[in-house]
Formats: C-alpha cells, sequence, structure tokens
C-alpha cells in the first residue's frame, strides 16, 4: 500500500506540474496604459525541478535565459519588449498597448545548468479606452530600464510626479530605455547609467511648474547648454535617483493635435482621356570627334613619347663593356700587383711557419740526427750529401753551392 501511494503522489505531482506549465496567464489592459510583466526565475525553477524539495531536499538556483515571441510568429508584437539584464536576474515584459486586439504570447525558460526549457502562455486582452488627454515626459539619468519597472519603483517615482503635477489622479503611460531613443550606451563604471523616459498622463491640465518648461528663458537655457536647476518649490525628489532632467521634459496636449489628413479616394484606375501621344523630339546631333581625341588619341601619343624616351636612356646611353674596360685599365693592374704582393707575404709567411714547425719537433726530440739541410755539401735536390773537406782555409765556404 505504501509504494502504492507513493506511485499515486508520484503521479499527481507530475500531472499538476504539467498543467501548471501550460497553464495560460490573462491581462486585461486598456489602451494606453503602461503593462509590465516580471518574469520570476522562482516560478521557472519549480517548473525544472518539481520533486527535488519533497524528496531529494535540494533547493537549485539556476541561471536562466527568457525568449518571448507571440504565438505563431517569431517576434513579440511592435508595442511590447522584453528585457534581462543577467541570467541570475528575473525578466520583464513591458510596453504600452496602441490599440485594442489580443496577444497570445509564448514565454520560454531556458535553464543554462541542465538545459530544460519551461514554457507558460502569457494572453493579453487589449480593450478601447480614452487616451489621457495631457501627458508629459521625464528623463531620469540615474537609472535603468530593469531598476525602474519593479511596481514598488514605480510608486516611488509616480509619487514624486504627483507632486510635480499637483494632483493624484496621474498614471504612468509609458517607460522606454534611453538606448532605444539613440542614447549613448555608458561607460562600464560606477555613476554611469543608461537613463529612462517616464511618461505620465492625466485628466488634469499641467502644474505651474510643468508650464515653466514652456517659458522663452527656459528653453534659452536649455539651448545654451547651461546646467538648469529644478525651478523654486518644484523639487518634489525624494530620492536622488528619482530627480528629472529638466531639459528633456516635454509636454504633450493631445486636445490640440491637428487632426489626422483624411484617406485619399480610389479612383477607376483607368487614366482620364488627354488626346493623341505627342511623344518628344530626338535631341540633336552631337559631334564625339573632340571627345575621342581627348580619351584615346593624347593619352597614345604620350605613351609613344615615353616609349621613346625609355628605350633612348637603355640603348643609346650605355658606355659599353670595351670603354669600361679602357677606363678601369690602370685601377685593374693596381689591383693585380697588389694581388701578387699579397701572394708573397702570404708564401713567406708559411715558409716561416713551417721551419717554425720543424725547429720545435728537433727541439722536442733531440736524439735523433741532424737534419739533411743542416749537414757539409748538402744537396736539396737529391738528397744526397758530399764528404766533408778538411781545410782550415777560410776562402772555401761550409756549405758548397747546389749543383
Amino acid at each position: 500500500m505504501a509504494g502504492y501511494g507513493s506511485r499515486v503522489f508520484f503521479l499527481t505531482v507530475c500531472a499538476v506540474s504539467l498543467l501548471g506549465a501550460n497553464a495560460e496567464i490573462k491581462f486585461t489592459i486598456p489602451v494606453g496604459k503602461f503593462f509590465t510583466y516580471e518574469l520570476l526565475r522562482e516560478t521557472f525553477q519549480n517548473d525544472f525541478e518539481p520533486l527535488s524539495k519533497l524528496y531529494a531536499g535540494r533547493l537549485y538556483d539556476d541561471p536562466m535565459i527568457f525568449k518571448c515571441n507571440r504565438q505563431n510568429f517569431p517576434d513579440l508584437p511592435e508595442w511590447l519588449r522584453l528585457t534581462q539584464r543577467h541570467p541570475f536576474d528575473n525578466g520583464f515584459l513591458y510596453g504600452t498597448p496602441t490599440s485594442p486586439g489580443k496577444s497570445i504570447i509564448e514565454i520560454y525558460a531556458i535553464n543554462k545548468r541542465s538545459y530544460e526549457t519551461a514554457r507558460h502562455i502569457l494572453v493579453i486582452k487589449v480593450t478601447a479606452e480614452k487616451m489621457l488627454p495631457y501627458q508629459a515626459e521625464f528623463f531620469i539619468k540615474l537609472r535603468e530600464i530593469e531598476k525602474v519597472l519593479p511596481s514598488s519603483v514605480q510608486d516611488e517615482i509616480k509619487q514624486d510626479l504627483q507632486k510635480l503635477w499637483d494632483t493624484e489622479a496621474l498614471e504612468i503611460v509609458n517607460i522606454t530605455n534611453a538606448l532605444d531613443r539613440g542614447g549613448r550606451v555608458p561607460l562600464p563604471l560606477a555613476g554611469h547609467f543608461e537613463g529612462v523616459y517616464v511618461k505620465v498622463g492625466s485628466e488634469q491640465y499641467f502644474s505651474q511648474c510643468l508650464m515653466r518648461v514652456m517659458t522663452p528663458e527656459h528653453e534659452k537655457q536649455c539651448t545654451a547648454g547651461a546646467r538648469v536647476r529644478a525651478p523654486g518649490g518644484c523639487n518634489f525628489c525624494t530620492i536622488p535617483s528619482n530627480c528629472i532632467t529638466w531639459c528633456k521634459t516635454e509636454l504633450f496636449d493631445l486636445t490640440k493635435q491637428e487632426p489626422a489628413p483624411p484617406a485619399p479616394t480610389m479612383g477607376s484606375g483607368i487614366l482620364e482621356a488627354g488626346g493623341e501621344f505627342d511623344p518628344p523630339e530626338s535631341p540633336p546631333s552631337r559631334d564625339f570627334f573632340p571627345d575621342y581625341i581627348v580619351t584615346v588619341i593624347v593619352p597614345l601619343i604620350l605613351a609613344i613619347i615615353l616609349c621613346i624616351l625609355l628605350a633612348y636612356v637603355m640603348f643609346c646611353r650605355r658606355e659599353g663593356v670595351e670603354k669600361k674596360e679602357r677606363k678601369n685599365k690602370p685601377a685593374v693592374e693596381k689591383h693585380n700587383v697588389l694581388c701578387v704582393l699579397i701572394r708573397i707575404q702570404l708564401y713567406h709567411h708559411h715558409t716561416i711557419h713551417g721551419n717554425t714547425d720543424e725547429l720545435r719537433t728537433m727541439a722536442g726530440n733531440r736524439g735523433v740526427p741532424p737534419p739533411l739541410s743542416t749537414m757539409p755539401m748538402f744537396n736539396s735536390r737529391t738528397g744526397e750529401g758530399a764528404p766533408p773537406l778538411h781545410s782550415d782555409s777560410p776562402t772555401i765556404p761550409l756549405i758548397m753551392a747546389q749543383q
């Protein structure tokens, strides 16, 4: 029975998980009202590991990436945007619908640890409603889009703008990232932010503080590039990061907008009768010979002149081998004499070196007979020696001349 109960409990949990994963989340919003939906990672984490808390007691915090698209379409509707700064952060779907209709959004969460995928369905029904007639757009420099989309931060900004507008009947119409409006990407340093545009609307007309934005003095200061501070008594930002930039504040009075131009009338598609067709006359004839001379003949003449100059330099200005030899003959003879002298010196040096080696060998071996070159009457060609002459006459040399 225990095994049967566990099996039934397991199947029940699986069925609830599957039904929960495919359940539809429905919203109904009017046209012109700001919509925000936070994609919580905890919700999708339960879809990936539904039984881990019950049996294993393990709590995962996996990185996830969210991807959203309209059902049967590759992208989201034009008024809806998705943002997620990091896989460990929650995602946000936000935007302001401009026309009534129904949109079915498919939300996919990809688990970067296990590469599992979870799918949720979000149904957004947009109803027709009158737009707020008075709207104002403010630029908040020290904010980023992910930090403004949570409802608590929106309430803080809304409270400050209610004091500025001097009314509580104020609604947030739209929040836009400054990068989507052509802003520059900030440096990855502390104190640098992307900035956001916050548009609010109300049934009440603009306050006196907001009307100062339309004065010529304010526009002149902003055009000059001066740092414009909040007008006296109009600084209501309780949090420094929620303070607005006054030079980028714009007011919109929808009651004074010009009506849209009427749609063009559709005709029959047949041109009206306008008489016979009169084709234009042929243009006058033109002489192209001057153009031919400028584009063909002149470059050809220049090329021929360059070829003649090159041939003259290469063939007519050469001295010849014999002329060079006659000019360089003294130098060649001097060079040959130097070569002969160098060879004589090298031979003399080689002879001295050989005699030195012979003397060193004799000094090392004193027991051997003396060399033939030291014997009297030695003939260097035959190697024979004549008997010594026993004479005391000083006229007889010790070594006879070689035969």
